[in-house]
């Protein structure tokens, strides 16, 4: 994922999201964006020596992802606009 460059995200091969405001990945979990680590956490992966699949994505709800990268975007795009406008902290 391009963060910030790209206003879509694409978790699958027959899924794409778009109209994803920039503003979303300025509101950070340490080095990456809130919707960055949802989508890393969210990834099915497979363990290469055990072959063990690892994907929490939920088989009784196919609108899960889509409803929780949702959530997501709205979270993270209200909270950049709510900092924007608090007072500076060290007023100069």
């Amino acid at each position: 994922m391009n963060a910030g460059r790209i206003p879509y995200l694409h978790p699958c091969a027959s899924l794409t999201l778009a109209g994803i405001p920039p503003e979303t990945f300025e509101y950070r979990l340490g080095n990456r964006s809130a919707l960055e680590w949802v989508v890393d956490q969210y990834r099915v992966t497979e363990d290469d020596r055990s072959g063990i699949k690892s994907d929490l994505n939920r088989d009784d709800d196919p609108q899960y992802i889509v409803r929780l990268v949702g959530q997501v975007v709205n979270a993270s795009y209200e909270t950049v606009r709510i900092v924007r406008t608090l007072p500076p902290v060290f007023p100069e």
